[in-house]
Formats: C-alpha cells, sequence, structure tokens
C-alpha cells in the first residue's frame, strides 16, 4: 500500500510539473500564481505545497528538464556525424526544430529570464551555461581561420539560432535548408 501512495505522489506531482510548464509557457513567469497551477490541477493552492517547495524552485526545475530534454535532442542530432561541419548543420538543424515547434514548451520557458528573480535567474544561467558546453565543443571542433575568435562566432551562431521565432517565416526555405545555409555562411 506504501508503495502505490508512493507511485500516486509521484504521478500527481508530474501533472503538476506538466501544468506548470503549459502556464509558464503560455502566462510567463510572472503571469503564472500558484493559485492558478493549484486550480488548474485541481488543488488548493496550500495543498500543492505537499508536492512542491515554491514557484521559483517548480519554475528552475521545468527549466532545467526543458534544457537538459534539448541538449539530449541536439547530441542525439549530431551522434551520427563525425564531420565538424555536418555536426554543426545537425545541432543547427535540431535548435532550429526547437526553436520553432509551436508544441514545444522549451522556447517559452527559455524567454522567461528577465521575468524571474535574480537568485531564479543565477540558477537559469548555471543550466544554460551548461547546454552551451554543446556548441562550445562543435565549434572548439571546426577547422576555423586563426585568429577568428571562437566565442564571438558560438555568440553568434546562438543568438541566430536562439532567436529563430522572431524572424523565421514559412515559406521559401523549410528548417533544414536554414539550417543548411546558416552552416554555410559560418563555414565561409
Amino acid at each position: 500500500m506504501h508503495r502505490n501512495t508512493e507511485t500516486q505522489s509521484s504521478d500527481r506531482r508530474g501533472e503538476i510539473l506538466e501544468i506548470a510548464a503549459q502556464l509558464f509557457a503560455e502566462r510567463g513567469y510572472k503571469g503564472t500564481s500558484i493559485r492558478d497551477i493549484a486550480e488548474r490541477v485541481g488543488m488548493l493552492p496550500g495543498s500543492l505545497y505537499y508536492h512542491i517547495s515554491s514557484k521559483e524552485a517548480l519554475f528552475v526545475e521545468i527549466h532545467d528538464k526543458a534544457i537538459d530534454a534539448a541538449a539530449q535532442r541536439v547530441r542525439k542530432a549530431m551522434e551520427p556525424f563525425s564531420d565538424p561541419w555536418k555536426r554543426l548543420e545537425a545541432a543547427s538543424n535540431e535548435m532550429l526544430d526547437l526553436q520553432l515547434n509551436p508544441d514545444s514548451l522549451t522556447l517559452p520557458i527559455m524567454n522567461n529570464l528577465r521575468a524571474v528573480p535574480d537568485e531564479v535567474r543565477q540558477a537559469l544561467v548555471r543550466k544554460r551555461d551548461e547546454y552551451e558546453v554543446i556548441f562550445r565543443q562543435i565549434v572548439d571542433g571546426l577547422p576555423l581561420p586563426v585568429g577568428m575568435d571562437r566565442s564571438i562566432y558560438r555568440i553568434l551562431l546562438l543568438k541566430i539560432l536562439n532567436t529563430a521565432d522572431s524572424w523565421y517565416r514559412d515559406g521559401r526555405l523549410n528548417r533544414t535548408e536554414i539550417a543548411a545555409q546558416i552552416t554555410a555562411i559560418f563555414r565561409h
């Protein structure tokens, strides 16, 4: 019986995380309250604290899971390739898919950085820095001209990929073709 209670509690916590992620994606960090989450889950706000410690901790956990899932997808996309340019193209393609998929919760959750309290922001930035290691390794493996600053190269690449939702429009090129174009531009 004890095991069944643990399973139910775990299932309930998973439901809370999923609903909270949807609310944070829809309304942003500031626009989502514990009361909103509890209401959507069908609980009283006080009962929600049995499953979570705070709104801030909940947001950090959801953000971290989104970043971990994104990292896993990017690594898996690059896995078949040893050529550094093909690895860049595969990673770029996966990033575009993450950024432009309307069903993805990753982008809206990641875009709440400025809306969160400072202590939460620090935790989010630490996790993003871990994620950026993937792109640091990709860029470090590229045969770039001597004297090219790899940090600036990486920052420009990530800026383009991370803001795709603001410039991409369906039409002339699909995401895979855009990833190939980004790689070709950064190769020169």
